[in-house]
Parts: C-alpha cells; sequence; structure tokens
C-alpha cells in the first residue's frame, strides 16, 4: 500500500558529503514517522535517524550526531538524510523505513521500506 523509493548514495572520500532521499507514494495519509537504517556487510541492520511527520522532532543514533541531519517535505511525502563529514565507518547500504505506529529505533517499529542505497566512503 505504501511504496519508498530512494535516491542518492554513492562514493565519496572522508570528509566529504551525500544526501539521501526517499520519496513515499501510495496510501501515506498514515504515515507517523520516518526513518534510516544502514546495515554493513557482517553486521547487523542499524538504526541512524527518524523523524515525525506531524511536528518533524527528530532521533539520532549517536555516531552521526553532529553530522547527519533528517529532514522532511510534507507537501511531496519526502524525507533526505544530509551527510556531512563522512566516515569509513559509514559505509554501509542505506535503507529508508516508514512507520506507521510511532518513531522508533528497532527494525520492528517500521512497516515499509525503500529498495536500498549503497554509501561508500573511502579513507
Amino acid at each position: 500500500q505504501v511504496q519508498l523509493v530512494q535516491s542518492g548514495g554513492g562514493l565519496v572520500q572522508a570528509g566529504g558529503s551525500l544526501r539521501l532521499s526517499c520519496a513515499a507514494s501510495g496510501r501515506t495519509f498514515n504515515m507517523y514517522a520516518m526513518g534510516w537504517f544502514r546495515q554493513a556487510p557482517g553486521k547487523e541492520r542499524e538504526f541512524v535517524a527518524a523523524i515525525s511527520w506531524g511536528g518533524g522532532s527528530t532521533d539520532y543514533t549517536d555516531s552521526v550526531k553532529g553530522r547527519f541531519t533528517i529532514s522532511r517535505d510534507n507537501a511531496r511525502d519526502t524525507v533526505d538524510l544530509q551527510m556531512d563529514s563522512l566516515k569509513p565507518e559509514d559505509t554501509a547500504v542505506y535503507h529508508c523505513a516508514g512507520a506507521t505506529r510511532f518513531r522508533g529505533r528497532k527494525y520492528s517499529d517500521y512497516d515499509y521500506w525503500g529498495q536500498g542505497t549503497q554509501v561508500t566512503v573511502s579513507s
């Protein structure tokens, strides 16, 4: 009922910046929050950031605070993740996600998922 389509990502050197975008379509009226997760090879999927649609309140994992910024465009049903001061440890496949119940940090808190996009940060 809801589709999430991602764009952005790529390869940058450490200290560089990238912007990821996630556009929602379909039955989006019941979307409560959207977030970003990432998964590096051999590691579990990790929460990165989330934002509530209504009030725009945000939540970040400690490792990205001060470097990443999540934002939303309610009119376009789009959420962005601006990533600055990128580090090699940020290298992962990034997925956007949508939640219908609440803004959480767990994989199971989210109901819809984007296709994923690779972010690679070289030393």
